[in-house]
């Protein structure tokens, strides 16, 4: 009689791989990767035989480990948040040739945590402070210097007024002041005369007279 001894294979999982290593500038960092992987279905037999039903436990920590410290110590720390897609398909690649060989195929490989020591933090915290004061001292240097050539600009413009003005003393005499003078006030009455609000006190009287009521009654 033989006898036959069923084994159950789970083709779909997810594993959690996790550890704590340092960067190519010795900060220490803690990772976390995801795996979703599956047994090679015609290799499961050789999979039962060498490895067992715990295939994914007796492979995946250590090559994962394995895999993360040495990608890890290539990189700086920073290097590590600015190029995390490029560290994470590395990642990915190295897992995936090294699980070949034990007949584990991966659908997935993802960075999923990536933290660092306090020292670190408080560096990159440091540096961010010190980035947003630099954009801000950039900020009022080119404010001083709009601030500047405004001045100059108003400086000349005030400068061309008061030659014209004098060229058109010497070519008018006091006249076309006189002129500008008359315009101007003639401006003013007619727009107090507007405003049925404003009162005024003619010369040697003692009697308030509204501007607009005058204006009005000597239209009529």
């Amino acid at each position: 009689m033989v006898s036959t001894t069923t084994c159950l294979f789970n083709t779909d999982k997810t594993k959690l791989i996790q550890t704590t290593t340092g960067t190519k500038d010795l900060q220490m960092a803690t990772i976390h990767v995801r795996l979703l992987y599956r047994p090679v279905t015609d290799r499961l037999p050789a999979i039962h035989k060498s490895l067992g039903p715990d295939y994914a436990e007796r492979v995946l920590p250590s090559v994962g480990n394995e895999v993360l410290k040495a990608v890890v110590a290539r990189y700086n720390a920073e290097q590590l948040l600015t190029q995390r897609e490029k560290v994470s398909r590395e990642i990915r690649n190295a897992v995936v040739d090294r699980c070949q060989a034990f007949d584990i195929a991966l659908d997935d490989v993802s960075i999923t945590h990536l933290n660092y020591g306090r020292e670190f933090a408080k560096a990159i915290e440091e540096k961010q402070v010190a980035e947003q004061e630099a954009e801000r001292q950039k900020f009022v240097v080119a404010k001083t210097e709009q601030e500047r050539i405004a001045t100059v600009i108003r400086a000349e413009g005030e400068a061309q007024a008061a030659t014209m003005i004098s060229k058109a003393l010497k070519e008018h005499g006091t006249g076309l002041i006189e002129v500008r003078r008359i315009d101007a006030a003639r401006e003013i009455a007619e727009t107090l005369a507007k405003s049925p609000n404003v009162m005024y006190l003619p010369e040697k009287q003692n009697t308030l007279l509204g501007l607009g009521s005058a204006a009005q009654g000597g239209g009529k």
